[in-house]
């Protein structure tokens, strides 16, 4: 996570240019930075900002997904084709066993 810098060199020579001591400007800015980091290190804890996506983690989640979502499709098709061809067999079977059966009982009729 970047860092906000503050400049406090020219924070102490801006507060001496409109009337400050050296101690007087000293202090004050010791005290902004205490309470620019304080500012800071709040926001982070209250917006959680280390935890934040960027968008090169979004893409790459992205990326991620996209292939893993083609694996998917691909092991669906095969598991179809598969799911196809044996349910084929299967009516194929089924169906010599019908013909077998009715041509079984038609040679029983026609004996009788």
């Amino acid at each position: 996570m970047a860092t906000l810098t503050f400049d406090t060199h020219e924070f102490v020579k801006k507060l001496k240019d409109v009337g400050f001591s050296e101690e007087q400007a000293e202090v004050i800015t010791d005290l902004q930075k205490f309470t620019v980091s304080n500012t800071l290190e709040q926001a982070r804890h209250d917006y959680e900002l280390d935890n934040l996506a960027t968008k090169r983690d979004l893409k790459e989640v992205e990326a991620a997904l996209r292939k893993d979502i083609e694996v998917l499709r691909l092991n669906t098709a095969k598991d179809i084709a598969e799911t196809k061809a044996d349910l084929i067999r299967w009516v194929v079977g089924v169906g010599l066993l019908q013909i077998t059966i009715i041509a079984g009982l038609i040679l029983k009729l026609a004996s009788v």
